[in-house]
């Protein structure tokens, strides 16, 4: 081919290992992926590169595996803030005598912004490079996740209770709306309905809610049956499962994302696979509050998308989904006393293809092919800790950790590149962190 035939492109990256994720259970050894602006173009053996393609940034990896970008499917960034705080408690205790009154004296928009900010560094550094997001002043929100760099989903926070955001569901619900006229232009931000929860939202609001999102051809983010102690109170209430109160509205449906959904029975377990509802799993925040652990054989035996979520830095302590990946492989392993249930392939699907759907974004993002925007995670396996290694997907699994990041990619541009990141200064952030701490220490 001569010199007038090879393309120039934006990027080229050329790795040891690629676990595409689709086609299912691949990897591709010594190929590269071709970048244009923000698109995969290609993804050829790369002994073929040099006859096509040409580049200003051509990133050698020898000794990596380049997955799609991992996927957060759901967190409360702004509440890095209040990482360590109200530990060690359960559920209701930690909301009602710990973070909502946490909230109400700290939560404000410069609140949200700087939390949000460290998050969004904490996730690129951790290789997320998308995240659904659900809390007050989504705006706020919003200007961090611009300044980042990463991608975001952000919910339309709403539930009855006033704060110092809003005062009852109709409030919330304006303030949402509008403040999404604010970032609807944005390349890397899509937006949710984000109801609390059954307990926090009545039948009216909850009503106005799947208006638009039927208007706007919207996603419905909410926690659903996370302790066992929502499921009485609603069953007093309303005589009936808050997941089929749910569905009575008709909330459920294939854009409706269920948030924990630890305790289901198999009325609600057939209830979700019917309407092709998304379960978003959080293994570690689930765990550390004492709720209990999602039953993910049920779910994929009855064909549930699953995804998993981190949720806030107040009940997990960490944004880094691959643990949580990882903690949910060897615990539904441990529960089903079965090592075949959630093998490395699943659980690789959970934290990219799979949330990706759960967004409505599976047609974009989630996987490595042709077309789909560049939002790349890599993983530097030259380490004793790696080493050796006989099956790529199965190490990212069961050996990386978020140590192990080494570069990340959103829409096409490095955000991340050996523990520098290029759209956030760290120091800076850090400098964010420790005034907060400052504060919090003084006046808790």
């Amino acid at each position: 081919m001569t010199a007038s035939h090879i393309q120039h492109v934006s990027t080229i990256i050329s790795a040891k290992w690629i676990c595409p994720v689709r086609p299912i259970n691949t990897t591709l050894e010594d190929h590269s992926i071709i970048i244009d602006q923000d698109r995969i173009v290609d993804i050829i053996e790369t002994k073929n590169v040099a006859s096509l393609y040409e580049t200003d940034q051509h990133y050698q990896l020898h000794h990596h595996i380049v997955t799609p970008g991992l996927i957060n499917a759901h967190t409360h960034a702004a509440m890095n803030l209040f990482r360590g705080f109200a530990d060690d408690q359960p559920l209701h205790t930690w909301l009602n005598e710990s973070i909502w009154p946490l909230e109400k004296k700290w939560v404000t928009p410069d609140f949200v912004h700087d939390g949000t900010l460290i998050a969004c560094a904490e996730m690129l550094k951790s290789g997320i490079t998308t995240f659904n997001e659900m809390y007050f002043y989504p705006e706020s929100a919003s200007r961090a996740i611009k300044q980042s760099g990463i991608r975001a989903n952000i919910g339309l926070f709403v539930m009855e209770y006033p704060s110092n955001y809003a005062n009852d569901g109709e409030d919330y619900l304006m303030k949402g709306l509008e403040a999404r006229d604010s970032w609807r232009d944005e390349a890397l931000i899509t937006s949710s309905l984000a109801p609390h929860a059954p307990y926090s939202v009545s039948d009216k609001t909850l009503n106005q809610v799947l208006t638009y999102a039927n208007q706007l051809n919207l996603t419905i983010h909410m926690h659903v049956h996370e302790t066992e102690e929502e499921i009485k109170a609603s069953l007093a209430e309303y005589q009936m499962r808050p997941l089929e109160r749910l569905n009575r509205l008709g909330i459920v449906s294939p854009q409706f994302m269920a948030v924990h959904s630890v305790y289901l029975n198999h009325e609600d377990l057939t209830t979700l696979s019917k309407e092709s509802a998304s379960v978003i799993h959080c293994p570690t925040s689930n765990l550390k509050l004492g709720s209990g652990f999602a039953d993910i054989a049920a779910l994929q035996k009855h064909g549930i998308n699953v995804c998993i979520g981190t949720d806030g830095s107040a009940s997990n302590n960490k944004q880094d989904v691959l643990h949580d990946m990882q903690l949910a492989s060897l615990l539904t392993k441990g529960l089903t006393k079965n090592p075949a249930m959630q093998d490395a392939k699943t659980s690789l699907e959970m934290v990219t293809i799979n949330g990706a759907k759960a967004l409505g974004l599976e047609d974009h993002i989630g996987s490595i092919e042709k077309g789909k925007y560049a939002d790349l995670t890599v993983f530097d396996m030259d380490h004793i800790s790696t080493l050796p290694m006989f099956d790529p997907m199965s190490h990212l699994v069961y050996a990386a950790s978020r140590e192990e990041v080494s570069h990340v990619w959103v829409n096409g541009l490095l955000q991340y590149e050996e523990g520098h990141l290029t759209s956030i200064d760290i120091k800076a952030c850090k400098d964010i962190a420790l005034r907060w701490q400052l504060k919090l220490k003084q006046n808790i």
